[in-house]
């Protein structure tokens, strides 16, 4: 009966593909030590050295980002004098609200540059600590963004970064909707199979109050 209960709940998850899904979840959650020493070296290239350096380690990084200035300034660092997307302030800001807000601009200002939504974190993550690596992820990619950009604006090593193959990307998501959709289908009848093979009784509501 137990799995009776659980099976609704692990049906709304979606396709898992095995292997590839696990990896793909561990890469997703794990904090990456060496990523972080790419990044902060990035960062300050891009920023200049005023930015400071950072306590080493994920608490550290946190810190270092928590109020959102030098996220702005990094993105800022990627547009023309004259067109910078964020304003940043004289002061760092040290009202939380301030500081949530300033992170939010960044993350507008990532996404027009181009950083698809699915790379970007969200504010909780970086603000509590949540989830670093989504940070991390989203740095990544506008680090990416800026290679493959190739307009005067990147300072660095342009090998710190992957180009963003976009074409070969594409190609690839619609052969993965396809999988997924198959995947889904499968599992589908399958739950409909076993609903009806006397798991709620022959198609009785299920009671569930013991």
């Amino acid at each position: 009966t137990m799995f009776c209960l659980l099976s609704p709940n692990m049906a709304n998850k979606g396709p898992s593909y095995g292997m590839s899904r696990e990896v793909q979840s561990k890469i997703e959650k794990k904090y990456d030590e060496e990523l972080e020493e790419r990044l902060v070296e990035w960062i300050i290239v891009q920023c200049g050295p005023d930015v400071g350096r950072p306590d080493r380690g994920r608490l550290g990084f946190q810190v270092w980002l928590k109020n959102g200035v030098i996220l702005s300034k990094l993105v800022n660092s990627l547009y023309p004098d004259g067109s910078k997307p964020v304003k940043v302030p004289e002061n760092p800001p040290s009202m939380v609200f301030k500081q949530m807000e300033q992170v939010a601009q960044f993350l507008k200002a990532a996404e027009d540059y181009g950083v698809i939504k699915t790379d970007m974190f969200q504010t909780v993550d970086l603000f509590e600590g949540k989830d670093m690596a989504a940070v991390q992820r989203t740095l990544m990619a506008l680090g990416s963004l800026a290679v493959t950009k190739n307009d005067g604006h990147y300072r660095g090593d342009p090998n710190w970064f992957m180009k963003k193959a976009q074409e070969h990307k594409r190609e690839f998501t619609e052969s993965q909707l396809q999988e997924g959709k198959h995947v889904i289908g499968l599992q589908m009848g399958t739950n409909r199979g076993a609903s009806q093979a006397g798991m709620t009784g022959y198609g009785r509501p299920r009671q569930i109050i013991s």
